[in-house]
């Protein structure tokens, strides 16, 4: 069952149609995603599909099916959290740009306290120092940790959870950085920085700040039977109450927000240029080999490396003419992937976003988690099935896709 602020959340009509009359003759074809479907309250299943149909002036509407979805089944994002994060950057950067700083502009981070860590140097940037483009780029192409925590660490709790609620993002927290052993209290406070030019002189710079709000889940969610903490195994549910959110609906609708702006009203978009969304859409879609700055190497990062859906699973090409604008993300059993894709050559285009959640025994961090085996040939299989129903699809305008490169 929807909940009553899922329905304020639809584009065009507010109406979301069942995917599940869709999803027929999965069986012998699509051996997994059927098995995950028959199942689909023990893996957690949770899609949301979008048709779009252009008029004859190219412009979108969209239609809408879901899976099982509903805002209160809480599932942790883990690295979904980066787009959004990536995004306010932009948007924080065009409140600042009077300052003389832009996105390649160095940023410097320093430290405040014992547990956090300084970064004045990134060798994977030409240049040898960091800046905002270039923690966006290695979040969009392989999910950086480092690059996302210095980005929180820019923005704050504070001003990431009161611009994301008042773009209607209502089921969204963002509360911690990722992959660091900090406490509550330790991710309320943030590092020092500074924005400095090519002569080192500061064009401007944030001091250590903390957040005296705390931003806490407040229906307590808790996952699984057991965990392992500390090396030992805790005999009971894994408490999320600290940790961040972003139902599948707020991560289906940042997509949406940054693929089709004009679809949203004003004060609901992510306020950035033109060339910032270029720029964000650029490296959704780059395959990470493609990348010259910073480079991946192609054996660590295969094309099909955070393309989950259509690709995931076994090491393979992506057909050039398929472009997948995406973010994964991948922790505690949960597998997720929300993307626009676009076939520019069957002239065909679709939104897909989907969490699966791949935990048999239900105990958290032991690392038996049925990924390859359940999760990535179950996003695979469902991104194919429905790449197959959109070839098929009529439409009485095709789209006009020649800005997709």
């Amino acid at each position: 069952m929807l909940s009553p602020l899922f329905a304020n959340l639809c584009l065009a009509d507010d109406t979301f149609y069942p995917l599940l009359p869709l999803l027929k003759d999965t069986a012998l074809t699509y051996p997994i995603l059927n098995h995950v479907v028959q199942q689909q309250k023990k893996y957690k299943l949770q899609i949301i599909y979008t048709q779009v149909d252009r008029d004859h002036d190219n412009q979108p509407t969209l239609t809408t099916y879901q899976l099982g979805l509903n805002e209160q089944n809480y599932f942790y994002p883990a690295s979904t959290v980066k787009l959004p994060i990536s995004l306010l950057a932009l948007e924080w950067l065009e409140q600042h740009k009077a300052s003389g700083i832009s996105a390649t502009t160095t940023m410097l981070t320093d430290s405040a306290s014992a547990e956090q860590t300084i970064q004045d140097s990134d060798l994977s940037n030409s240049k040898g120092v960091p800046n905002i483009a270039h923690y966006i780029k290695k979040i969009l192409l392989v999910s950086d940790n480092d690059a996302s925590n210095r980005l929180y660490e820019l923005l704050g709790q504070d001003y990431i959870n009161n611009a994301l609620a008042a773009k209607g993002l209502p089921n969204t927290l963002i509360t911690h950085r990722l992959s660091l052993p900090f406490t509550p209290e330790q991710n309320r406070s943030y590092n020092p920085i500074r924005f400095v030019d090519d002569n080192n002189k500061v064009l401007f710079q944030l001091p250590a700040r903390t957040s005296t709000k705390q931003y806490l889940n407040s229906d307590k969610p808790v996952i699984g039977k057991a965990y392992i903490a500390a090396g030992k195994m805790v005999h009971r549910p894994m408490d999320f109450s600290d940790k961040n959110r972003l139902s599948l609906t707020d991560f289906d609708g940042i997509i949406k927000r940054i693929v089709f702006p004009e679809l949203y009203p004003v004060h609901q978009r992510f306020n950035i240029s033109k060339q910032q969304r270029d720029f964000v859409l650029r490296y959704m879609s780059m395959l990470p080999p493609s990348s010259v700055e910073p480079k991946y190497d192609a054996i660590a990062f295969p094309p099909n490396y955070s393309k989950f859906l259509m690709f995931g699973g076994v090491n393979q090409n992506v057909p050039d003419h398929i472009k997948i604008f995406n973010k994964t993300g991948w922790a505690y059993g949960h597998v997720i992937d929300g993307a626009y894709i676009v076939d520019v050559k069957n002239q065909i285009e679709f939104f897909l976003s989907a969490v699966v959640y791949a935990n048999d025994n239900e105990v958290l961090n032991d690392d038996n988690y049925q990924v390859e085996e359940i999760a990535l040939p179950l996003l695979n299989q469902l991104g194919n099935f429905l790449y197959q129903l959109e070839l098929k699809r009529n439409r009485k305008y095709k789209p006009v896709l020649s800005s997709i490169n």
